[in-house]
């Protein structure tokens, strides 16, 4: 469903100078939560997540591809932003990331470092002295811890 929902409303993001960073569906029953989050150069502005808000809904309202009721967010990725796709990773290559795997890997879920890279399709994170290549497809949540000055 995420990658259908991808597909559908990734062009209507852009026709609105914006990025979709990420998508979240969280199915809870009869009710159903879609959390759009977008990005822009220079930073999205409440007025960006409004139209945004706005044709998403109109779009959904004609290509009914959820089953029921669902209530739509739509939001900048914040400080804290997560990550979800291989190839954002790259864009943050020296900050500090928390992630939580699906599987344990060496023994343990969750990992908080700094970023080395990507090697392949594994993340390479620093934590402590020791680095770890994490393979991308185990990773379950990944976000940028925020700095503050």
């Amino acid at each position: 469903m995420q990658t259908q929902l991808e597909k559908l409303l990734q062009p209507v993001v852009e026709s609105l100078g914006c990025q979709l960073w990420g998508l979240d569906y969280l199915s809870q029953g009869r009710k159903a939560l879609l959390r759009l989050y977008i990005d822009k150069p220079g930073g999205v502005l409440l007025e960006d997540c409004e139209r945004v808000s706005r044709q998403v809904s109109s779009v959904m309202d004609v290509e009914d591809p959820i089953a029921g009721e669902y209530t739509l967010e739509v939001s900048s990725p914040g400080m804290d932003r997560a990550l979800y796709k291989l190839e954002q990773y790259a864009d943050f290559v020296g900050e500090t990331v928390s992630l939580r795997l699906r599987l344990p890997f060496e023994g343990r879920r969750k990992f908080k470092g700094l970023l080395v890279g990507i090697e392949n399709d594994d993340v390479v994170l620093r934590v402590e002295d020791e680095e770890y290549l994490l393979p991308f497809e185990l990773i379950d949540k990944a976000n940028l811890v925020p700095r503050f000055k």
